[in-house]
Parts: structure tokens; C-alpha cells; sequence
């Protein structure tokens, strides 16, 4: 039988040229070829982050510990609809999802241990970002036809920069569309429905419907009742899977030397490692671990300011602490957790014909990896399962959950600044919907495509963060009403 290749076709060709684009906008490649010399994405993001950092005058880093202090300060505004700590435990879920489990599994298949070490960069910079982003979000917010509190960037580039600029509100707020149906959606609705198939041996799309069930019992009573799950589910969801995670480094204690080593020399000279895995350079290594860092944390991309735009206070310096908490918490601390379990601990995963000691250089990929690090962890059975793939996969399916139910959020937001308030009803049965559709797709193109959403509702909030650096030097300086109100 002969087979011939060419250009590929139909589906195929569609994935293609996804592919290009994705690779275009976050490596500077197409075709496989570096067409020019930097990432776009990965420059802009970067710069933009330092530009806040260094006009903030390393505000940011200087500021951590009274951020963390502030967890335990009441704020006695009623200007709001949730607590500043449910706004922060908001964002988080939306934070806190399949990029701190697989996406760090994918970073370090893509770029190599070295992907870890831009992981951190992209935080350290991206706390800038957060707070640029959490102070302008209160500073700016408004109240919609009903009285509720609202906000993000939509808002703080009309009141901020004024109608002549609407159409980059418009295009944020089409990009957010996009990236919410993304990464928001089905990235997830698919990870879910793998654990949960996992676990339960159910069919995906039986699983899409079970948990497009238990995501439209919450998010049918909004933002306050997303806020309220929130605030309950993520603290612990979080310290869990920090304990758990940790109890797996110190058991393989003598492995985390070298591993370390391997993040370092990984990030400076570039890796080339055994097995299944292909070597990378020192350009992959950044855009994997930039991509995947803002697809974990956030930063920059102009969601979670729309979370803490409701909260109660009238304090947006004091918020914009709290938007830097979620940004360091979700990668500094949750990402580097499943980072160093896949680096460090051992035990006999697949490679070709044979095997390897550490899951980073098998065949496996994305959440597979991390599910076989925990479970050579942690063998011990429980339910016919290793209790670390137990443990680990409950671990997703809480952050996915509590992802999928903050994003649907976001998105409402989206359509409700472009079409009213009418569309909120609608949008909550169109995202249930598209959570089963998610739960059974092909997950490396959904992957590419989150990407790509990624940086088409990033984009136009950079450059409203740019123009507004301004107000944000000043707010963080004290003056709650610096910049004017375009109304």
C-alpha cells in the first residue's frame, strides 16, 4: 500500500495553522522556522511588567508581607458586594485550575526544568501586573442597571481612559469571550472529565453533564454565590494540596540538590534530556514557562480584576495587595509545589522501550505525568488505586470546579458589557453547555487554542495597563482618587 504525504488537509490543516499562530504569537516561529527574533507575547507581557514594577518602585516585593498581614484586617466599606478575602478566594479559584497541575507538566515537556525557573520570573513580574490591575479595578468600578457592583477592564479603560477608547474595551471584551470558552471552559471541562473517568470508570460526556449540573446550582446565584463557594473551597483546597505536595519532595529529600540544579542550568544554558523527552533550548524554555505561568496566574490578562472590583472597600491600593497575593500563592507557591514533585521524585515511569526514574524525561504528558509522580509518591492502595493518584485527582477536579464556576464569571461580564444584562441568563446555560462539549474534544488543540485566547484578551489589557501606569503609581502612593472619571 502506498502512501503519499503533502500539505495536510481539512482538520488537519485547521490545527495547523492554529498551531502556527499560537507558535507565531508566544515563540516568534511559524512552520517551525523563527521568522523573528523575540516572542511577541512573551516580550510584551515582560515588558509591561517591569515597567510597573520599576514605576511602582519594586512596590510590589516590598509590599508582600503587609499584603499577606492584611488577610487579617477587616474592612469596614459597604461599597461592595463581597469581602475582600471572598474577592481574593474568587480569583484564586479562577487562578487555581488545570495549569497548576498540568500546565506545569506541560511547561517542563515543552521547555524543559528550566520552564520552572521563567515560571517564577513571570510571577515575580506579574505581582506588578496584579496590582496594577486589582488597584485600578476598584478605583474605576461602577454599578450596573441593577445596582450591583462591577468592574475590570472594560470598565477601567472607559472611566479611566475615556470613550474615544472603547473599541479596545470592546476588543478586550471579545478576546475575554474567546479566552473564557478556552481556558476557562473546556481546558478544564476536559481535565475534570478525565479525572473523573479516572476515578469512576462514567463516559466523559457523562461526567461534562455531572459537573455541568453542579457548576449551574452555583453560578445561577452570581457573583456572591460564586464568592461564597469560593471562599470555603479554595483555602482548603490549597493548603491540602501544598501539604501533600511537600510530604512528597521530603520523602525523595535527596534528589532536590540536583534539582534545583536542573531548574538553573536548565534556564541559562538550555536542556537536553533523555527518554521521551526532545531537547530545548533556551527560548523555549522562556516562552513555555511564560505561557504556561500566565495561563496559570493570570497576570496581566485581565480577569481577576474583575473579581475584585466587588469587593467591599474603597481602598484600591489595599486590593491591589490582594490581587498580588493571588498571583504569588497561585504560581511562586502552587506551581513550584508540582513542579519540584516532577523533578524530584522518583521511580520507574515509561521511555521508549525502557524506563526512567524521573516522570519528566518519560512518554507521559501533561496531567499524566503528574498523576504517575504523586502515585510513585504515595503507593499505597486505596479503592484499587495508589493513593497518590487518588489524592491527585481529587486534587484537580476541586481546582478545576472552582475554575469553571469563577470564569463563567468572567465571560458573563464579557457579554453583559457588550450586549446588557440580558444575556447573563443565557450565557450561564451557554457555558454549562459547552463544559459537556469540552469534556470529550481533543485536548492538544483546545490547549493551542487556549493559548492563542490567552493572548487576545492579554493584549488590549496591557495596553490599558500602560496607559493608566500613571493612576496606578499614584494609587499605590495613597490617593485613592487619582486619574479622572470618564463618565
Amino acid at each position: 500500500m502506498t502512501t503519499t504525504t503533502g500539505a495536510p488537509q481539512g482538520v488537519e490543516s485547521f490545527y495547523a495553522k492554529v498551531t502556527n499562530v499560537s507558535d507565531f504569537i508566544w515563540g516568534g516561529t511559524w512552520d517551525g522556522i523563527q521568522v523573528i527574533p523575540f516572542p511577541p507575547m512573551v516580550v510584551m507581557l515582560l515588558g509591561v511588567g517591569l515597567w510597573m514594577m520599576i514605576g511602582l518602585r519594586f512596590y510590589p516585593l516590598l509590599k508582600l508581607g503587609e499584603a499577606f498581614a492584611g488577610l487579617f484586617r477587616k474592612d469596614k466599606s459597604e461599597s461592595g458586594e463581597i469581602s475582600p478575602f471572598a474577592a481574593l478566594s474568587t480569583a484564586l479559584s479562577g487562578q487555581v485550575g488545570t495549569g497548576n497541575l498540568a500546565g506545569v507538566a506541560t511547561a517542563i515537556t515543552l521547555g524543559g526544568p528550566g520552564a520552572l525557573f521563567w515560571m517564577w520570573v513571570t510571577a515575580l513580574i506579574g505581582i506588578a501586573l496584579a496590582f496594577a490591575e486589582g488597584s485600578l479595578a476598584i478605583r474605576f468600578r461602577d454599578r450596573d442597571e441593577n445596582g450591583n457592583w462591577r468592574g475590570g477592564p472594560m470598565t477601567y479603560i472607559r472611566k479611566g481612559l475615556g470613550k474615544s477608547w472603547g473599541w479596545l474595551a470592546v476588543l478586550f471584551c471579545i478576546g475575554t469571550l474567546y479566552s473564557s470558552i478556552a481556558t476557562g471552559n473546556m481546558i478544564q471541562s476536559n481535565s475534570i472529565a478525565d479525572s473523573i473517568t479516572a476515578l469512576s470508570g462514567v463516559e466523559e460526556w457523562m461526567a461534562g453533564i455531572i459537573v455541568a449540573v453542579l457548576v449551574f446550582v452555583v453560578i445561577i446565584g452570581g457573583i456572591k454565590s460564586i464568592g461564597n463557594v469560593a471562599e470555603k473551597i479554595v483555602p482548603i483546597m490549597a493548603i491540602a494540596y501544598i501539604v501533600m505536595a511537600m510530604i512528597a519532595i521530603i520523602i525523595n529529600y535527596r534528589d532536590i540538590p540536583n534539582t534545583f540544579a536542573l531548574i538553573f542550568d536548565g534556564a541559562l544554558n538550555g536542556t537536553a534530556a533523555t527518554g521521551g523527552f526532545v531537547g530545548a533550548g533556551i527560548m523555549l524554555a522562556i516562552r513555555a514557562g511564560v505561557a504556561r505561568g500566565l495561563f496559570s496566574n493570570e497576570a496581566g490578562q485581565g480577569s481577576t480584576p474583575m473579581a475584585h472590583a466587588v469587593a467591599r472597600t474603597d481602598d484600591p491600593a489595599r486590593q491591589g495587595r490582594f490581587a498580588m497575593m493571588g498571583t504569588f500563592i497561585d504560581t511562586i507557591i502552587i506551581c513550584t509545589m508540582t513542579g519540584l514533585v516532577l523533578l524530584t521524585v522518583q521511580g520507574s515511569f515509561p521511555a521508549g522501550a525502557g524506563t526512567v526514574d524521573h516522570v519528566w524525561n518519560s512518554d507521559l504528558r501533561g496531567f499524566e505525568m503528574t498523576l504517575a509522580a504523586y502515585a510513585a509518591a504515595f503507593p499505597q492502595t486505596i479503592f484499587g488505586q495508589s493513593l497518590g493518584a487518588l489524592v491527585a485527582s481529587v486534587a484537580l477536579i476541586l481546582f478545576v470546579f472552582t475554575t469553571l464556576i469563577t470564569w463563567s464569571y468572567y465571560g458573563e461580564r464579557a457579554a453583559t458589557h457588550l450586549f446588557g444584562s440580558k444575556v447573563a441568563i443565557p450565557w450561564r446555560l451557554l457555558w454549562v453547555t459547552m463544559i459537556v462539549v469540552g469534556s470529550f474534544q481533543q485536548i492538544e488543540f483546545i490547549w493551542r487554542m487556549g493559548d492563542i485566547a490567552n493572548a487576545a484578551m492579554a493584549l488590549p489589557n496591557l495596553i490599558a495597563l500602560l496607559a493608566l501606569s500613571g493612576i496606578v503609581f499614584a494609587l499605590a502612593r495613597g490617593d485613592k482618587t487619582a486619574g479622572r472619571d470618564h463618565d
